[in-house]
């Protein structure tokens, strides 16, 4: 079977697995908020951070900068203190004085529409510039975390060696259609089910077709 018409099955069928699955923390605020602001930041908040604390964060911290004026006026001790524990929280909070100076500066208060604008606010890589894309505009763009990257290369779609080759990879052969929901369907999917470490193929839905490249699955339990 082709591989194209493969990599849609597979998200097809995740489409429908993962619908009952805790949405990620950036798709949840998106859904709570159409704001670019406020999904930007909890974009940059997410960085090496767990969901659960980064929802935590985000709302201790537009609780006091409900838009990028009121957070260009924070301290950076008091924002580090907000987001605290976050991942690399020092480094964070130093990021956004500087992306809400810039903001302001350069693009009146607004969130940048493009690539190339977004990867020039500090801490903002392709990976989180393609998510706010996705998410907060729905322009279409892939968006590679991880997870992305790791699936993809175990069902054998993509055999790249970064998240960057693996975005341009998937730029050249998924379908458009799919560009939006990649990122949620398979960071959904990864932290459930094909985890990085002890992935749960025994009961995943894919485990008849998936190609299981370079995959250590979990030891089962005797007697299951």
């Amino acid at each position: 079977m082709p591989a194209t018409v493969q990599v849609e099955r597979f998200l097809d069928r995740l489409e429908r697995e993962v619908a009952a699955y805790r949405v990620p923390v950036v798709d949840l605020i998106a859904v709570q908020t159409a704001d670019p602001y406020r999904v930007l930041v909890a974009t940059i908040l997410s960085s090496r951070t767990k969901d659960e604390v980064t929802a935590v964060a985000s709302t201790r911290l537009f609780a006091r900068a409900p838009d990028v004026h009121r957070l260009a006026i924070l301290a950076e001790s008091e924002i580090r203190e907000l987001i605290y524990p976050v991942g690399f929280y020092q480094t964070k909070a130093r990021h956004l004085v500087a992306t809400a100076a810039l903001l302001l500066e350069r693009f009146d208060g607004l969130v940048p529409q493009t690539i190339e604008a977004l990867v020039s606010l500090p801490g903002v890589g392709r990976k989180t510039a393609n998510l706010v894309l996705a998410v907060a505009f729905g322009i279409p763009a892939i968006c590679v975390d991880t997870h992305v990257h790791r699936i993809m290369n175990i069902w054998g779609y993509t055999k790249t060696r970064t998240p960057y080759e693996t975005e341009m990879a998937l730029r050249e052969k998924l379908p458009e259609y799919y560009w939006l929901k990649v990122n949620r369907l398979l960071v959904a999917f990864g932290q459930k089910i094909c985890k990085p470490v002890a992935p749960c193929c025994d009961i995943c839905l894919l485990r008849q077709d998936c190609a299981q490249i370079g995959v250590k699955p979990r030891k089962r339990a005797k007697g299951r």
